[in-house]
């Protein structure tokens, strides 16, 4: 399957180079570049991407607001985004993934990294960088916003609550499966039902709930 991406920055520079690397491998196509964040919701709803490669810091509409009009929209309801951000200085990247980010990735990542993390992002396996992430969270989120409409950690099983701890640190679902003696699909199972009863529409979600409810608390990654 060729991965379709849409790059959204309002640097041309930065664009055009993604794009070149994009199209370096045979698995992904670029089939679109915005430089706004409002062009980037109508091209992901024109061009039909699998993926938006997103930064944050964009004129009009930024990647905040673009990213949940996109999580927001049920015909996109198959789209990821995967947001670019400078990690040191950006402290929208928890919004960002309140608002429907599928993981994230800092500007400086080497050029494997950043294709490995489509693909990742695309498959839904994983939120990415877990280390950073996990820092991230401990560092910016202080006030409790719902990551989820369903219902909270306390509807899970035992064995519902393990899984949702190893996925807040970053596991995917064969290292999952590996640490509880598991076999990749039940592991794979575990983690969309405890999706189905939090509500939640990725495993981003899942770690931002993991993180409120205090199952996984900085420092414990």
């Amino acid at each position: 399957m060729t991965i379709r991406v849409l790059l959204a920055d309002d640097q041309t520079l930065v664009r055009e180079a993604f794009a070149m690397l994009v199209e370096s491998a045979r698995d992904m196509e670029v089939v679109g570049q915005a430089a706004t964040g409002r062009e980037a919701v109508e091209l992901a709803r024109g061009k039909r991407a699998d993926l938006v490669v997103m930064d944050i810091r964009m004129p009009d509409l930024d990647g905040i607001e673009a990213t949940r009009l996109i999580a927001a929209d049920e015909d996109l309801a198959g789209v990821k985004v995967l947001v670019l951000t400078t990690y040191d200085t950006d402290e929208n990247i928890v919004e960002a993934l309140r608002a429907g980010a599928s993981g994230f990735l800092v500007k400086d990542t080497r050029p494997a990294e950043l294709l490995d993390a489509i693909r990742t992002v695309t498959a839904g396996e994983a939120l990415l960088s877990p280390g950073p992430t996990a820092r991230l969270i401990e560092r910016f989120l202080r006030s409790p916003s719902p990551a989820a409409t369903g219902g909270g950690p306390e509807c899970l099983s035992e064995r519902e609550r393990e899984v949702l701890t190893l996925v807040a640190r970053g596991l995917n679902n064969t290292e999952i499966a590996e640490a509880l003696g598991l076999s990749p699909l039940t592991a794979k199972t575990h983690v969309s039902r405890i999706m189905g009863k939090l509500g939640a529409r990725d495993r981003a979600q899942l770690v931002i709930v993991a993180y409120e409810s205090q199952m996984v608390t900085p420092g414990s990654m």
